[in-house]
Formats: C-alpha cells, sequence, structure tokens
C-alpha cells in the first residue's frame, strides 16, 4: 500500500470523505480532519507504513503535505 492508498482509504474509512475528493492539493480541514483526527492519521500511518513520525514534525495542512511526510519517512527506512 502506497501513502496515497492508506490516507484514502483512512479518510473514506473514517470520515466518509468521497474518493475522489483526495487530491493533493486538498486541505485536511477541508476533509474534516482536526488535530484529533490528524493524530489518528499519523498513528495509522505509522501502523501501516512501518515507520515512527517524530512528535516535531510540522503538522501537514494538505493531502500532498501528508504524502511527503510519510514517503520522506519510508524512504529512510529503507536505506
Amino acid at each position: 500500500m502506497n501513502s496515497s492508498d492508506m490516507i484514502r482509504t483512512f479518510l473514506t474509512d473514517r470520515l466518509g470523505v468521497e474518493p475522489d475528493q483526495v487530491r493533493p492539493e486538498s486541505l485536511l480541514a477541508d476533509l474534516g480532519v482536526d488535530s484529533l483526527m490528524l493524530a489518528e492519521l499519523m498513528f495509522e500511518a505509522e501502523d501501516r507504513m512501518g515507520i515512527d513520525i517524530p512528535s516535531d514534525v510540522t503538522p501537514p495542512k494538505t493531502i500532498a503535505d501528508m504524502q511527503a511526510v510519510i514517503d520522506s519517512l519510508t524512504a529512510l527506512k529503507t536505506t
């Protein structure tokens, strides 16, 4: 599973977001992601992707930001 699929599945299953609304430029807040849901999304990413997201990471604002966090940590894991 890649980061895009993981985020889309999470938002669809947890918040009822339509899959076509999950675009890189979409603001997480506009999709119903508040601070608590963002924490859940990050925990989900850690579990599914086998990564550790540092607590000092800048909170992502868009889908692309969230993907960048996940993808950069996933890349570090494989090197």
